[in-house]
């Protein structure tokens, strides 16, 4: 399912500095595409209240105080971009997926987006991933390790349905962010291997229809999550991937605390 041209670029708040760094991220995506940037925070209630003295009405007001930190910190930045802001009401994944039926893009922090709805957050930014229908970023906070001073877009170049969409908005991400392209040429048995000739290919492809983007093409045997937490060492800020991969977004992400194996740490963006 598609948005229409004019729908907003949606980010989850909940309080958090990873929500904030969302924003952040977001106000680009919503001025690349001359939408708005709506801002929404998930009660975890069946119903908006409906008497004074309800205790969602607590709640409420704690939505509000955080829409309008989140409101503010996009004001400050002093960028040209219209922000809207909503509460929605019920339960955080079917909320936000229901919400991503009008959106562009959906963004959330990797810490998840429901402040109040604790017990949820390790399942909606998944489920976005699995069932939005609309691409989803879920963006990890920056890692505190030296930067090699490369960025890298990371994005498979395979024969997986839908890959040519997935590889264009990779490059729409590199020219947005000034960022180089590692095209990832994955041997897959799903979907067949990709030789290094159809990966040089792909990759003049890439280079032709976009030539302010610097591409690297790079063969691997593993999936991106795989490839990525092979190369920790590297500086990836963004991994696009396909609808196909979006069970391996935790992965990609990796877990706040010190994983038992390894993981990518990076941020993700499901492409759909």
């Amino acid at each position: 399912m598609h948005a229409d041209a004019s729908a907003p670029v949606v980010v989850g708040i909940d309080g958090s500095h990873a929500a904030i760094d969302a924003v952040l991220w977001a106000v680009d995506e919503a001025i690349s595409r001359d939408v708005p940037l709506l801002l929404v925070h998930v009660m975890p209630v069946a119903h908006a209240p409906e008497r004074p003295i309800d205790p969602a009405m607590l709640e409420g007001e704690y939505a509000e105080s955080t829409l309008r930190a989140a409101s503010a910190v996009v004001e400050a930045a002093d960028r040209p971009v219209k922000v809207e802001t909503d509460i929605l009401w019920g339960r955080a994944d079917l909320a936000m997926i229901e919400q991503s039926a009008q959106a562009s893009l959906v963004c959330v922090g990797s810490v998840g987006i429901g402040f109040v709805a604790r017990k949820f957050l390790g399942s909606t930014a998944a489920a976005l991933a699995e069932r939005a229908h609309c691409p989803v970023a879920i963006l990890r906070s920056p890692r505190q390790v030296p930067s090699t001073g490369v960025d890298w877009i990371v994005v498979p170049v395979d024969g997986a349905p839908g890959n040519a969409e997935v590889v264009e908005y990779a490059m729409h991400e590199a020219e947005l962010r000034h960022a180089p392209i590692l095209a990832v040429g994955v041997w897959d048995d799903d979907f067949g291997n990709t030789s290094y000739a159809e990966l040089d290919q792909r990759v003049a492809e890439m280079t032709q229809r976009h030539p302010g983007v610097h591409v690297y093409p790079v063969a691997t045997r593993s999936r991106v999550a795989g490839f990525l937490a092979e190369n920790r060492g590297e500086s990836v800020q963004l991994a696009v991937v396909g609808a196909n991969a979006a069970t391996q977004v935790a992965q990609i992400i990796g877990p706040h605390s010190r994983p038992l194996i390894a993981h990518g740490q990076c941020s993700v963006l499901v492409v759909r």
